[in-house]
Protein backbone atom coordinates (compact mmCIF):
# COMPACT_ATOMS: atom_id res chain seq x y z
CA UNK A 1 0.00 0.00 0.00
CA UNK A 2 1.39 3.49 -1.01
CA UNK A 3 0.51 5.65 1.71
CA UNK A 4 1.32 8.71 0.42
CA UNK A 5 -2.22 8.24 -2.45
CA UNK A 6 -5.40 7.34 -1.83
CA UNK A 7 -8.19 6.33 -4.56
CA UNK A 8 -9.83 9.87 -3.36
CA UNK A 9 -6.37 12.21 -4.64
CA UNK A 10 -6.17 9.27 -7.85
CA UNK A 11 -10.25 10.32 -8.33
CA UNK A 12 -9.74 13.68 -8.35
CA UNK A 13 -6.58 13.57 -10.43
CA UNK A 14 -8.15 11.15 -13.11
CA UNK A 15 -11.56 13.51 -13.34
CA UNK A 16 -9.40 16.60 -13.72
CA UNK A 17 -6.86 15.03 -16.98
CA UNK A 18 -9.50 12.38 -18.35
CA UNK A 19 -12.54 12.91 -20.35
CA UNK A 20 -16.04 12.16 -19.11
CA UNK A 21 -16.67 10.16 -22.00
CA UNK A 22 -13.89 7.69 -20.52
CA UNK A 23 -16.10 6.15 -18.00
CA UNK A 24 -15.25 4.04 -14.47
CA UNK A 25 -17.13 1.67 -12.71
CA UNK A 26 -15.51 1.73 -9.46
CA UNK A 27 -13.98 4.78 -7.61
CA UNK A 28 -11.08 2.43 -6.44
CA UNK A 29 -7.69 2.30 -8.05
CA UNK A 30 -5.67 -0.94 -8.46
CA UNK A 31 -2.50 -1.65 -6.27
CA UNK A 32 -1.86 -5.58 -7.18
CA UNK A 33 -4.49 -8.44 -7.67
CA UNK A 34 -4.22 -12.34 -7.86
CA UNK A 35 -6.78 -14.54 -9.50
CA UNK A 36 -9.69 -13.75 -8.49
CA UNK A 37 -8.33 -10.69 -5.60
CA UNK A 38 -7.82 -7.56 -6.09
CA UNK A 39 -6.35 -4.65 -3.34
CA UNK A 40 -6.95 -1.09 -4.09
CA UNK A 41 -4.38 1.96 -3.28
CA UNK A 42 -5.74 1.70 0.26
CA UNK A 43 -5.43 -2.08 1.37
CA UNK A 44 -9.02 -2.69 0.71
CA UNK A 45 -9.36 -6.26 -0.83
CA UNK A 46 -11.93 -7.05 -3.18
CA UNK A 47 -13.66 -10.44 -4.85
CA UNK A 48 -13.56 -9.70 -8.78
CA UNK A 49 -16.53 -11.10 -10.32
CA UNK A 50 -15.54 -8.35 -13.29
CA UNK A 51 -12.28 -9.61 -14.04
CA UNK A 52 -11.82 -6.84 -16.49
CA UNK A 53 -15.27 -7.75 -18.05
CA UNK A 54 -14.51 -11.34 -18.89
CA UNK A 55 -10.53 -11.27 -19.41
CA UNK A 56 -9.17 -13.05 -17.04
CA UNK A 57 -10.64 -16.49 -17.59
CA UNK A 58 -7.23 -17.61 -15.90
CA UNK A 59 -7.29 -15.12 -13.10
CA UNK A 60 -5.07 -12.29 -12.36
CA UNK A 61 -0.98 -12.29 -12.84
CA UNK A 62 -1.16 -16.58 -13.33
CA UNK A 63 2.18 -17.61 -12.50
CA UNK A 64 2.76 -19.79 -15.76
CA UNK A 65 1.36 -16.70 -18.15
CA UNK A 66 3.57 -14.44 -16.17
CA UNK A 67 6.74 -16.39 -16.44
CA UNK A 68 6.46 -17.24 -20.48
CA UNK A 69 5.71 -13.57 -20.81
CA UNK A 70 8.95 -12.49 -18.51
CA UNK A 71 11.04 -14.81 -20.58
CA UNK A 72 9.74 -13.33 -24.27
CA UNK A 73 10.53 -9.68 -22.96
CA UNK A 74 13.94 -10.58 -22.15
CA UNK A 75 14.60 -11.34 -25.88
CA UNK A 76 12.51 -9.17 -27.48
CA UNK A 77 8.45 -6.91 -26.96
CA UNK A 78 8.11 -5.58 -30.67
CA UNK A 79 9.10 -5.95 -33.91
CA UNK A 80 5.77 -5.58 -35.79
CA UNK A 81 4.77 -9.02 -36.99
CA UNK A 82 4.51 -7.69 -40.92
CA UNK A 83 7.88 -6.41 -40.65
CA UNK A 84 9.97 -9.46 -39.13
CA UNK A 85 7.63 -12.19 -38.19
CA UNK A 86 8.44 -14.69 -35.13
CA UNK A 87 7.41 -18.41 -34.21
CA UNK A 88 5.20 -17.41 -31.46
CA UNK A 89 2.78 -15.97 -33.77
CA UNK A 90 2.77 -19.12 -36.59
CA UNK A 91 2.65 -21.53 -33.18
CA UNK A 92 -0.66 -19.20 -32.45
CA UNK A 93 -2.01 -19.43 -35.28
CA UNK A 94 -1.48 -23.38 -35.84
CA UNK A 95 -3.20 -23.86 -32.53
CA UNK A 96 -5.76 -21.72 -32.92
CA UNK A 97 -6.93 -23.45 -36.35
CA UNK A 98 -6.23 -27.01 -34.85
CA UNK A 99 -8.82 -25.65 -31.91
CA UNK A 100 -11.63 -23.93 -33.24
CA UNK A 101 -14.76 -24.97 -34.70
CA UNK A 102 -14.74 -24.64 -38.09
CA UNK A 103 -13.93 -27.71 -40.80
CA UNK A 104 -11.10 -28.15 -43.76
CA UNK A 105 -8.36 -25.80 -44.50
CA UNK A 106 -8.10 -22.79 -41.70
CA UNK A 107 -5.87 -19.88 -41.56
CA UNK A 108 -6.18 -17.03 -38.72
CA UNK A 109 -4.45 -12.89 -38.79
CA UNK A 110 -3.80 -11.62 -35.39
CA UNK A 111 -5.03 -7.97 -34.15
CA UNK A 112 -4.88 -5.88 -30.70
CA UNK A 113 -8.27 -5.89 -29.70
CA UNK A 114 -11.67 -7.28 -29.92
CA UNK A 115 -12.53 -4.49 -32.04
CA UNK A 116 -9.94 -4.36 -34.60
CA UNK A 117 -10.86 -8.54 -35.01
CA UNK A 118 -14.52 -7.21 -35.61
CA UNK A 119 -13.75 -4.76 -38.61
CA UNK A 120 -11.27 -7.08 -39.90
CA UNK A 121 -14.06 -9.58 -40.08
CA UNK A 122 -16.33 -7.71 -42.44
CA UNK A 123 -12.92 -6.43 -44.56
CA UNK A 124 -12.23 -10.16 -45.10
CA UNK A 125 -16.00 -10.64 -46.26
CA UNK A 126 -16.04 -7.62 -48.40
CA UNK A 127 -12.89 -9.05 -50.25
CA UNK A 128 -14.36 -12.48 -50.38
CA UNK A 129 -17.78 -11.80 -51.83
CA UNK A 130 -17.53 -8.17 -53.63
CA UNK A 131 -20.21 -7.08 -51.66
CA UNK A 132 -21.00 -4.37 -48.95
CA UNK A 133 -24.31 -5.05 -46.93
CA UNK A 134 -23.71 -6.47 -43.28
CA UNK A 135 -26.56 -7.74 -41.11
CA UNK A 136 -26.14 -7.59 -37.43
CA UNK A 137 -28.59 -7.68 -34.22
CA UNK A 138 -30.62 -5.57 -31.78
CA UNK A 139 -28.94 -6.04 -28.34
CA UNK A 140 -25.30 -7.05 -30.18
CA UNK A 141 -22.00 -5.81 -29.30
CA UNK A 142 -19.18 -5.58 -31.50
CA UNK A 143 -17.07 -2.50 -30.22
CA UNK A 144 -16.59 0.93 -30.56
CA UNK A 145 -15.21 2.18 -33.30
CA UNK A 146 -16.83 3.33 -36.12
CA UNK A 147 -17.34 0.37 -38.24
CA UNK A 148 -17.97 -1.59 -34.78
CA UNK A 149 -20.39 1.08 -33.31
CA UNK A 150 -22.32 0.88 -36.51
CA UNK A 151 -22.75 -2.87 -35.85
CA UNK A 152 -23.48 -2.81 -32.34
CA UNK A 153 -27.58 -2.85 -31.53
CA UNK A 154 -27.64 -0.14 -28.48
CA UNK A 155 -27.69 3.92 -29.36
CA UNK A 156 -26.80 4.64 -25.25
CA UNK A 157 -24.17 5.25 -24.75
CA UNK A 158 -22.44 3.68 -28.04
CA UNK A 159 -23.69 5.58 -30.93
CA UNK A 160 -25.43 9.16 -29.66
CA UNK A 161 -23.35 11.72 -30.27
CA UNK A 162 -21.49 10.23 -32.89
CA UNK A 163 -23.10 9.18 -36.06
CA UNK A 164 -23.72 9.27 -38.76
CA UNK A 165 -22.96 5.87 -38.37
CA UNK A 166 -21.48 3.86 -41.81
CA UNK A 167 -23.54 2.63 -44.27
CA UNK A 168 -24.92 -1.11 -45.11
CA UNK A 169 -25.43 -2.28 -41.95
CA UNK A 170 -28.75 -3.52 -40.81
CA UNK A 171 -30.32 -4.57 -37.79
CA UNK A 172 -32.50 -7.90 -37.68
CA UNK A 173 -33.71 -8.89 -34.04
CA UNK A 174 -32.38 -11.42 -31.85
CA UNK A 175 -34.46 -14.14 -30.13
CA UNK A 176 -34.97 -13.77 -26.61
CA UNK A 177 -37.67 -15.43 -24.38
CA UNK A 178 -36.52 -12.77 -21.83
CA UNK A 179 -37.08 -10.49 -24.15
CA UNK A 180 -40.45 -12.10 -25.76
CA UNK A 181 -38.57 -12.19 -29.41
CA UNK A 182 -39.08 -15.58 -30.77
CA UNK A 183 -36.78 -16.73 -33.58
CA UNK A 184 -39.43 -16.74 -35.48
CA UNK A 185 -39.55 -12.98 -35.41
CA UNK A 186 -36.11 -12.68 -35.49
CA UNK A 187 -36.23 -14.43 -38.87
CA UNK A 188 -39.17 -12.29 -40.31
CA UNK A 189 -37.13 -9.43 -39.18
CA UNK A 190 -34.33 -10.73 -41.72
CA UNK A 191 -36.37 -11.31 -44.20
CA UNK A 192 -37.81 -7.81 -43.96
CA UNK A 193 -34.46 -6.11 -44.29
CA UNK A 194 -34.08 -8.50 -47.64
CA UNK A 195 -37.17 -7.08 -49.05
CA UNK A 196 -36.84 -3.47 -47.55
CA UNK A 197 -33.73 -2.28 -47.10
CA UNK A 198 -30.89 -5.22 -49.15
CA UNK A 199 -31.26 -7.53 -52.04
CA UNK A 200 -29.00 -10.97 -49.75
CA UNK A 201 -27.15 -10.46 -53.06
CA UNK A 202 -25.57 -7.67 -51.89
CA UNK A 203 -25.01 -8.75 -48.27
CA UNK A 204 -21.43 -9.67 -47.20
CA UNK A 205 -22.07 -11.19 -44.01
CA UNK A 206 -24.13 -12.20 -41.15
CA UNK A 207 -22.44 -11.08 -37.65
CA UNK A 208 -23.75 -12.55 -34.36
CA UNK A 209 -22.21 -13.06 -30.89
CA UNK A 210 -23.02 -17.23 -29.55
CA UNK A 211 -24.40 -15.32 -26.02
CA UNK A 212 -24.61 -11.27 -26.48
CA UNK A 213 -22.23 -10.00 -24.03
CA UNK A 214 -23.06 -6.23 -23.33
CA UNK A 215 -26.95 -7.18 -25.03
CA UNK A 216 -27.59 -8.95 -21.31
CA UNK A 217 -25.98 -12.73 -22.12
CA UNK A 218 -29.04 -13.71 -24.13
CA UNK A 219 -28.12 -17.32 -25.82
CA UNK A 220 -28.23 -18.08 -29.76
CA UNK A 221 -29.61 -21.34 -29.85
CA UNK A 222 -28.66 -23.94 -31.54
CA UNK A 223 -32.01 -23.91 -33.84
CA UNK A 224 -31.44 -20.47 -35.14
CA UNK A 225 -27.85 -20.89 -35.57
CA UNK A 226 -29.42 -23.31 -38.01
CA UNK A 227 -31.34 -20.70 -39.39
CA UNK A 228 -28.33 -18.40 -40.39
CA UNK A 229 -26.17 -20.64 -41.52
CA UNK A 230 -29.11 -21.76 -44.44
CA UNK A 231 -29.50 -18.53 -44.70
CA UNK A 232 -26.11 -17.26 -45.17
CA UNK A 233 -25.57 -20.99 -47.85
CA UNK A 234 -28.54 -20.19 -49.52
CA UNK A 235 -27.64 -16.46 -50.72
CA UNK A 236 -23.59 -16.98 -50.40
CA UNK A 237 -23.34 -14.83 -47.36
CA UNK A 238 -20.61 -15.38 -44.91
CA UNK A 239 -21.84 -16.03 -41.55
CA UNK A 240 -19.25 -14.94 -38.30
CA UNK A 241 -19.41 -15.74 -35.16
CA UNK A 242 -17.79 -12.88 -32.90
CA UNK A 243 -16.47 -14.74 -30.08
CA UNK A 244 -14.80 -12.10 -28.48
CA UNK A 245 -16.43 -12.27 -24.93
CA UNK A 246 -17.40 -15.94 -25.50
CA UNK A 247 -13.62 -17.84 -25.75
CA UNK A 248 -11.25 -19.56 -23.96
CA UNK A 249 -13.62 -21.64 -21.61
CA UNK A 250 -16.05 -19.02 -20.43
CA UNK A 251 -19.66 -20.53 -21.53
CA UNK A 252 -17.92 -24.08 -20.86
CA UNK A 253 -16.13 -24.95 -24.07
CA UNK A 254 -13.27 -23.21 -25.71
CA UNK A 255 -15.33 -21.40 -28.41
CA UNK A 256 -18.93 -20.83 -27.17
CA UNK A 257 -19.83 -22.44 -30.76
CA UNK A 258 -18.92 -25.64 -29.85
CA UNK A 259 -22.34 -26.03 -27.87
CA UNK A 260 -24.33 -25.07 -31.62
CA UNK A 261 -23.40 -27.78 -33.69
CA UNK A 262 -22.79 -25.00 -36.78
CA UNK A 263 -19.76 -23.81 -38.09
CA UNK A 264 -19.51 -20.22 -38.90
CA UNK A 265 -16.90 -19.64 -41.89
CA UNK A 266 -15.35 -16.75 -39.78
CA UNK A 267 -14.95 -16.08 -36.27
CA UNK A 268 -13.28 -13.92 -33.37
CA UNK A 269 -11.89 -14.23 -29.91
CA UNK A 270 -10.01 -11.50 -27.66
CA UNK A 271 -10.66 -10.29 -24.28
CA UNK A 272 -9.24 -13.96 -22.51
CA UNK A 273 -7.35 -15.21 -25.22
CA UNK A 274 -4.02 -13.91 -23.63
CA UNK A 275 -4.79 -13.67 -20.02
CA UNK A 276 -5.01 -10.34 -19.69
CA UNK A 277 -2.37 -9.10 -22.67
CA UNK A 278 -3.83 -7.07 -25.33
CA UNK A 279 -4.08 -9.38 -28.28
CA UNK A 280 -7.16 -10.65 -30.99
CA UNK A 281 -7.63 -13.34 -33.64
CA UNK A 282 -9.63 -13.82 -36.81
CA UNK A 283 -9.81 -17.05 -37.77
CA UNK A 284 -11.44 -18.70 -40.69
CA UNK A 285 -11.83 -20.81 -43.83
CA UNK A 286 -8.70 -20.15 -45.96
CA UNK A 287 -10.18 -19.58 -48.93
CA UNK A 288 -12.20 -16.84 -47.06
CA UNK A 289 -9.30 -15.87 -45.47
CA UNK A 290 -6.69 -15.34 -48.54
CA UNK A 291 -9.04 -12.72 -50.10
CA UNK A 292 -7.16 -9.69 -49.11
CA UNK A 293 -4.54 -8.20 -51.45
CA UNK A 294 -1.13 -8.59 -49.31
CA UNK A 295 -0.64 -5.65 -47.22
CA UNK A 296 -4.51 -5.50 -46.37
CA UNK A 297 -4.51 -7.14 -43.23
CA UNK A 298 -2.31 -6.13 -40.28
CA UNK A 299 -1.58 -3.72 -37.70
CA UNK A 300 1.55 -1.80 -35.75
CA UNK A 301 0.81 -3.67 -32.54
CA UNK A 302 -1.11 -6.98 -34.29
CA UNK A 303 -0.10 -9.96 -32.94
CA UNK A 304 2.45 -8.66 -30.45
CA UNK A 305 5.22 -11.29 -29.29
CA UNK A 306 4.57 -10.95 -25.35
CA UNK A 307 0.80 -11.60 -26.20
CA UNK A 308 1.51 -14.46 -28.55
CA UNK A 309 3.20 -16.31 -25.72
CA UNK A 310 0.88 -15.24 -23.32
CA UNK A 311 -1.76 -17.01 -25.53
CA UNK A 312 0.14 -20.17 -25.81
CA UNK A 313 0.08 -20.24 -22.22
CA UNK A 314 -3.15 -19.67 -21.70
CA UNK A 315 -4.13 -22.61 -23.81
CA UNK A 316 -1.34 -24.86 -21.98
CA UNK A 317 -3.32 -23.51 -18.21
CA UNK A 318 -6.74 -24.21 -19.72
CA UNK A 319 -5.82 -27.94 -20.57
CA UNK A 320 -3.81 -28.52 -17.00
CA UNK A 321 -6.13 -27.58 -14.65
CA UNK A 322 -9.30 -28.30 -16.62
CA UNK A 323 -10.70 -25.27 -16.84
CA UNK A 324 -13.44 -26.17 -19.23
CA UNK A 325 -14.74 -28.62 -16.55
CA UNK A 326 -14.04 -26.01 -13.79
CA UNK A 327 -15.81 -23.14 -15.89
CA UNK A 328 -19.01 -25.66 -16.14
CA UNK A 329 -19.15 -26.51 -12.48
CA UNK A 330 -18.72 -22.73 -11.48
CA UNK A 331 -21.61 -21.88 -13.71
CA UNK A 332 -23.93 -24.70 -12.45
CA UNK A 333 -23.21 -23.98 -8.64
CA UNK A 334 -24.04 -19.90 -8.82
CA UNK A 335 -27.29 -20.79 -11.01
CA UNK A 336 -28.36 -23.22 -8.20
CA UNK A 337 -27.10 -20.66 -5.41
CA UNK A 338 -29.06 -17.89 -6.65
CA UNK A 339 -32.07 -19.92 -7.23
CA UNK A 340 -31.96 -20.96 -3.67
CA UNK A 341 -32.96 -17.75 -2.87
CA UNK A 342 -35.83 -17.53 -4.07
CA UNK A 343 -35.58 -13.68 -4.38
CA UNK A 344 -38.24 -12.16 -6.21
CA UNK A 345 -36.22 -9.10 -6.98
CA UNK A 346 -34.18 -11.44 -9.25
CA UNK A 347 -35.80 -13.67 -12.52
CA UNK A 348 -34.49 -15.20 -15.56
CA UNK A 349 -31.38 -16.86 -14.04
CA UNK A 350 -29.58 -17.57 -17.16
CA UNK A 351 -26.00 -19.72 -17.92
CA UNK A 352 -23.56 -21.33 -20.46
CA UNK A 353 -20.51 -22.29 -18.50
CA UNK A 354 -19.57 -19.49 -16.27
CA UNK A 355 -21.12 -16.91 -18.32
CA UNK A 356 -23.76 -16.24 -15.77
CA UNK A 357 -26.40 -13.70 -15.77
CA UNK A 358 -29.93 -12.57 -14.24
CA UNK A 359 -32.48 -10.06 -14.04
CA UNK A 360 -33.10 -7.43 -11.46
CA UNK A 361 -37.24 -6.74 -11.52
CA UNK A 362 -39.33 -4.75 -9.42
CA UNK A 363 -42.49 -6.21 -7.68
CA UNK A 364 -44.84 -6.11 -11.00
CA UNK A 365 -42.06 -8.36 -12.73
CA UNK A 366 -40.87 -4.97 -14.87
CA UNK A 367 -36.79 -4.02 -15.67
CA UNK A 368 -35.76 -2.43 -12.86
CA UNK A 369 -32.64 -0.81 -13.74
CA UNK A 370 -32.58 1.60 -10.66
CA UNK A 371 -32.36 -1.70 -8.10
CA UNK A 372 -29.93 -2.91 -10.26
CA UNK A 373 -27.25 -0.02 -9.77
CA UNK A 374 -28.45 -0.30 -5.89
CA UNK A 375 -27.36 -4.36 -5.74
CA UNK A 376 -23.61 -3.21 -7.33
CA UNK A 377 -23.26 -0.55 -4.43
CA UNK A 378 -24.25 -2.62 -2.07
CA UNK A 379 -21.92 -5.58 -2.46
CA UNK A 380 -18.85 -2.91 -3.65
CA UNK A 381 -18.83 -1.94 0.24
CA UNK A 382 -18.81 -5.37 0.97
CA UNK A 383 -15.65 -5.78 -1.04
CA UNK A 384 -17.65 -7.29 -4.25
CA UNK A 385 -16.94 -6.02 -7.83
CA UNK A 386 -20.10 -6.82 -10.06
CA UNK A 387 -21.13 -5.54 -13.74
CA UNK A 388 -24.33 -4.95 -15.38
CA UNK A 389 -25.47 -5.11 -18.67
CA UNK A 390 -28.39 -5.66 -21.10
CA UNK A 391 -30.70 -3.59 -22.99
CA UNK A 392 -32.90 -2.45 -19.97
CA UNK A 393 -29.94 -1.73 -17.49
CA UNK A 394 -31.61 -4.59 -15.42
CA UNK A 395 -29.50 -7.48 -16.07
CA UNK A 396 -26.06 -8.11 -13.41
CA UNK A 397 -23.75 -10.20 -15.37
CA UNK A 398 -20.74 -12.21 -13.42
CA UNK A 399 -17.83 -13.34 -14.85
CA UNK A 400 -15.61 -14.27 -12.36
CA UNK A 401 -12.15 -16.23 -13.57
CA UNK A 402 -12.31 -20.07 -13.55
CA UNK A 403 -9.58 -19.95 -11.50
CA UNK A 404 -11.51 -18.98 -8.48
CA UNK A 405 -11.22 -21.07 -5.43
CA UNK A 406 -14.76 -22.05 -3.93
CA UNK A 407 -14.48 -20.64 -0.51
CA UNK A 408 -14.02 -17.17 -3.05
CA UNK A 409 -16.57 -17.99 -5.11
CA UNK A 410 -19.32 -18.61 -2.46
CA UNK A 411 -17.66 -15.68 -0.38
CA UNK A 412 -18.56 -13.52 -3.31
CA UNK A 413 -22.32 -14.73 -3.69
CA UNK A 414 -22.74 -14.45 -0.19
CA UNK A 415 -22.36 -10.80 -0.57
CA UNK A 416 -24.79 -11.08 -3.26
CA UNK A 417 -27.26 -12.25 -0.91
CA UNK A 418 -26.71 -10.05 1.96
CA UNK A 419 -27.15 -7.44 -0.61
CA UNK A 420 -30.52 -8.79 -1.50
Amino acid sequence: MNTEISNKSLLERRNAILPRGLGVAFPIFAERAQNAELWDVEGKRYIDFVAGISVLNTGHSHPKITQKVHEQLDKFSHTAAQIISYESYVSLAEKLCALAPIGGAKKAVFLTTGAEAVENTIKIARASTGRHGVISFVGGWHGRTMMCMGLTGKVVPYKNNFGPMPASIYHALFPAPELGVTEQQALESIEMIFQAAIHPTDVAAIIVEPVQGEGGFHQLTPSFAQSLRCICDTHGIVLIFDEVQTCFGRTGTLFASEQLNVEPDLMTCAKSLAGGYPISAVIGRSEIMDAPQPGGLGGTYSGNPLACVAALAVIEVIEEEGLLQRSQVIGDKMAAFLTALDSKKIANIRHKGAMLAFDMVDNKGQPDPVATTELKAAVFEQGLLLASCGRHGNTIRIMVPLTVSDDVLLEGLNMIKSAL
